[in-house]
C-alpha cells in the first residue's frame, strides 16, 4: 500500500498485490478484498488498485469537474503508472471502474495493452447522466434496482454473497464530502447514443467484456451494443448473474481475464490465434 501525489497536489491511495512483469491497474471508489483484481495477483500479475480521488483513504475534493470527472480519474491512473515506472499496463475495472477504462481508451490508448471491462456499459446517454450513487445520496430514488437475481442452486455462492453483504454493511458512514461527489456517467460529453457508438468504433485496444444477463445497470443490450461497436472485442455473458458478477463468480471471471490477458500480451489479439496449438 502507498500513496501517489497528483500534479494538482492530491494524495491518492493504492494497494499492491502480487508480482511479475505484467502490470494490471484498476481504479474505483473502493475495492472488495476478494475480487478479480486480487485473484489476478494470485495468477502472477502485479496488480495495483487505486482509490479514486474524493474517496477515503485518498484525498477528498470539493471541486466539481463536471463532465470531466472520468478524464481526471483516467489521468490519475496514468499518474500512478508513471510514479511506478510502468510504461504499458492492462486495465481492469467493474461498473464505474470500467468507466475509467473507457476514458483511458480515448485519453491514453498508448499506455494500455488490454482492457478487461466488467459490467462496463457504457450507459446509453439517453438514460440521463447522473450516477445511481448520487441519485441515492440526493434521495431521488429510495433504492437502486436489484443488482443481482436470486441464486439458482449454488449454496456456496449464496454464502459468498451473504459474506459480501455483511462486510459492506459494516463499512463506516461516508464523509459528507464523499456524499457530495457526483462523477456522473462515463463519456457524458459525447451527448448522444449515436456519437457514443461512433467513438467506441475507434477503440483498437483488445477488450474483454464480462457481464451478467440479469444486470439491470449494465444491461445485456448495452454490452452487446458495445461489443458490436468495438473492432477488437470478446464478450462473455453469464445467465443468472447480475451487476456484482465480479465478486459472485470471481474464479470464473479471473479464468477468462487471465486467458485473455495472456493472449493480448503475446500478440495483441483478443482471441486465440487461428491454427495455434
Amino acid at each position: 500500500m502507498g500513496y501517489v501525489t497528483t500534479k494538482d497536489g492530491l494524495r491518492l491511495y493504492y494497494e499492491e498485490y502480487g508480482s511479475g512483469d505484467k502490470a494490471v491497474l484498476s481504479a474505483q471508489v473502493g475495492f472488495y478484498p476478494k475480487g478479480v483484481q486480487q485473484a489476478l495477483a494470485e495468477r502472477g500479475y502485479h496488480v495495483y488498485c487505486l482509490t479514486l480521488r474524493g474517496f477515503a483513504p485518498s484525498d477528498y475534493v470539493t471541486e466539481d469537474y463536471g463532465d470531466a470527472w472520468y478524464d481526471v480519474f483516467a489521468d490519475d491512473v496514468v499518474c500512478l503508472a508513471d510514479a511506478l515506472g510502468i510504461e504499458k499496463f492492462a486495465y481492469t475495472g467493474a461498473s464505474h471502474g470500467a468507466g475509467v477504462g473507457w476514458h483511458l481508451m480515448f485519453g491514453h490508448p498508448e499506455r494500455v495493452f488490454a482492457f478487461v471491462a466488467m459490467v462496463p456499459g457504457p450507459h446509453s446517454l439517453a438514460a440521463g447522466v447522473m450516477s445511481y450513487r448520487q441519485m441515492l445520496m440526493q434521495g431521488l430514488i429510495s433504492s437502486p434496482p436489484p443488482f443481482d437475481p436470486p441464486i439458482d442452486g449454488d449454496e456456496a455462492r449464496v454464502l459468498r454473497r451473504k459474506e459480501r453483504e455483511e462486510r459492506i454493511s459494516k463499512n463506516p458512514e461516508p464523509d459528507p464530502r464523499e456524499k457530495k461527489v457526483d462523477y456522473g456517467r462515463p463519456l457524458m460529453r459525447l451527448g448522444s447514443e449515436e456519437a457514443l457508438c461512433e467513438a467506441l468504433r475507434s477503440i483498437t485496444t483488445p477488450t474483454l467484456i464480462l457481464g451478467g444477463a440479469e444486470d439491470p445497470i449494465s444491461t445485456p443490450e448495452l454490452m452487446m451494443r458495445t461489443a458490436k461497436c468495438l473492432p477488437h472485442c470478446k464478450l462473455v455473458m453469464y445467465s443468472n448473474c447480475g451487476h456484482n458478477i465480479d465478486t459472485d463468480l470471481t474464479e470464473e471471471l479471473t479464468d477468462e481475464a487471465d486467458r485473455f490477458l495472456k493472449q493480448a500480451a503475446k500478440d495483441g489479439r483478443w482471441y486465440k490465434s487461428v491454427g495455434e496449438e
